[in-house]
């Protein structure tokens, strides 16, 4: 399957199954073996959060996001972070039906709670760069790509609802 392909599929919302070579899925396998869900995923949510600040309608109940500090410190949102992590978790252990994975979630983002699917890849895009800070030199181009295509097909199931 060519490179591009995939993005193409995953675009237009195609029903194909996403192939996974064996360096990508021992190459995701491994880097959610390596990090620390209760870090990564507060700092990949807060960093969304400052850097996206119309992202915060969607946590109105979290109360004080009025500046980096506070929302770095806030208990909620670093719990959130932590859920988005052991969510993604579950991705990684149905690398072949991400999308039946995720059907629960997309309905309950799309028609409860109404988030703009653009926000998931705000969010995929944040937490790329804390993954990469945290993995430092071993987060290689040919890493990032497994990364990247993995949260393009997590993005890709949780928009589902919305096509």
């Amino acid at each position: 399957m060519p490179e591009n392909s995939v993005s193409a599929d995953l675009q237009t919302g195609s029903d194909k199954m996403v192939e996974w070579t064996d360096f990508e899925r021992d190459t995701i396998k491994d880097i959610f073996s390596r990090i620390e869900y209760d870090v990564v995923g507060p700092a990949a949510l807060a960093r969304c959060l400052v850097v996206y600040p119309w992202t915060q309608r969607y946590f109105s109940g979290f109360g004080n996001l009025y500046n980096a500090a506070a929302i770095k410190g806030n208990p909620m949102v670093s719990k959130h972070g932590t859920t988005i992590m052991h969510g993604l978790d579950r991705a990684v252990k149905n690398l072949d039906d991400i999308e039946n994975t995720y059907t629960e979630l997309s309905v309950l983002h799309s028609e409860k709670l109404h988030v703009d699917p653009d926000n998931f890849k705000l969010l995929a895009d944040c937490l790329t760069i804390v993954v990469a800070a945290q993995l430092g030199k071993e987060f290689t181009g040919e890493v990032q790509a497994a990364f990247q295509k993995f949260l393009a097909v997590v993005v890709s199931s949780l928009g589902r609802q919305y096509h």
